[in-house]
């Protein structure tokens, strides 16, 4: 037999589908009703009409399955089976480039219960549409999420500050998504005056070269934060743009905060290519030449000894370098290129038709291509 129950305040049983013996005229409500972490609207008849009298309304049920538009907020369906039924729920998501889907990580419902129920309906969904890849992005204020998509299946990714992002594989065959990122990405300055003398620095650390002059490196930062006197203000929150360095920016950097000193890029010399660095991750380093536009030292105290302008021969002269085959060569490059006798790579700032975005294509343009 339909449940029943007398409207009076006009309230929805979520889960279940009711018929409503209005007794008393009740507001419309618009065929766009909007449920934060629920419902981001769905077309159907009134719930609730103005007309006097006890009458009888179904709850409007959307069909399954369709094409659906991209949303904010779980999107919640009706599967096309009789009354009595359960509320599908389906995360806000959309379709990426492979048949993959990406989820909205702003919408996530706030609830753990209202999320693992959105999660099974929404890979239910998928997998009946054939989709492969799903990316799951989990922001930290709602990481209690993440044991829950972890018990439905989703695998690590990668993490970030801020979010852990999360993937699951549909098909039954290998995955094939990318893997985490598996480089970090160093610089060093080669800084070398008109006295042949160059930039040295030695580091404040408890391994082993820490008794050893060397060129200024650090990595590459992944985003960059550009202050202005300006402030864009809306609704008094202040909003920051971000833009990521570039190799020659970063060898900049981090001459001028461990020396002082102000530079200018000139060619990429070399770079070297090592795995198993840290925490597993393959390294790759590139070294600059770079012109110094100022010569005053003053180190960064925090991480850094001392600094100097060390003659080129007694910076050679070192064991370190007399040992090490790998640095004595990387030296002996950048003093060859210093010599007009070797070749580095210099930046030119070019457009992809692919992304329609600037980038750096780093190549020796001293001779015709």
């Amino acid at each position: 037999m339909m449940a029943k129950m007398a409207v009076t305040n006009g309230w929805q049983l979520s889960g279940l589908c009711y018929h409503h013996l209005l007794t008393e005229p009740k507001i419309s409500w618009t065929a766009n009703v909007k449920f934060r972490g629920l419902s981001r609207g769905f077309s159907g008849k009134p719930l609730f009409s103005t007309t006097p009298g006890a009458k009888l309304y179904n709850f409007p049920t959307p069909s399954l399955g369709g094409n659906m538009p991209k949303k904010k907020g779980a999107q919640v369906f009706s599967p096309n089976i009789s009354s009595p039924s359960t509320i599908v729920e389906f995360l806000d998501a959309y379709d990426d480039e492979y048949n993959g889907v990406i989820i909205d990580p702003e919408f996530l419902p706030s609830s753990a219960n209202a999320f693992a129920s959105a999660l099974r309906g929404s890979l239910s969904h998928w997998k009946l549409k054939g989709k492969r890849g799903i990316w799951l992005k989990i922001l930290q204020e709602q990481a209690d999420l993440v044991p829950i998509a972890i018990q439905e299946g989703f695998n690590y990714h990668h993490a970030e500050p801020g979010y852990v992002m999360l993937t699951y594989w549909i098909p039954n065959e290998p995955c094939l998504l990318p893997d985490s990122p598996s480089h970090q990405i160093g610089v060093g300055g080669f800084v070398i005056n008109e006295k042949r003398e160059i930039l040295v620095v030695k580091e404040k650390c408890p391994c082993s070269c820490s008794d050893i002059w060397k060129l200024p490196t650090g990595y590459v930062n992944k985003i960059t934060i550009y202050s202005s006197n300006k402030k864009i203000m809306v609704d008094s929150s202040l909003f920051i743009f971000f833009q990521s360095e570039e190799l020659f920016s970063g060898a900049i950097r981090e001459v001028k905060e461990e020396t002082g000193i102000d530079t200018a890029f000139l060619e990429v010399i070399a770079f070297r290519h090592a795995h198993l660095v840290a925490f597993e991750k393959s390294d790759l380093l590139f070294v600059c030449m770079l012109k110094p536009l100022s010569f005053d030292i003053t180190i960064e105290e925090k991480e850094i000894q001392a600094a100097k302008w060390m003659p080129l021969d007694e910076f050679m002269g070192q064991t370190f370098y007399e040992e090490d085959d790998m640095s004595k060569k990387l030296i002996d490059i950048c003093v060859a290129a210093c010599e007009n006798r070797y070749n580095g790579f210099n930046a030119h700032h070019l457009t992809s038709k692919l992304d329609g975005k600037l980038s750096y294509l780093y190549y020796d343009d001293l001779k015709e291509i």
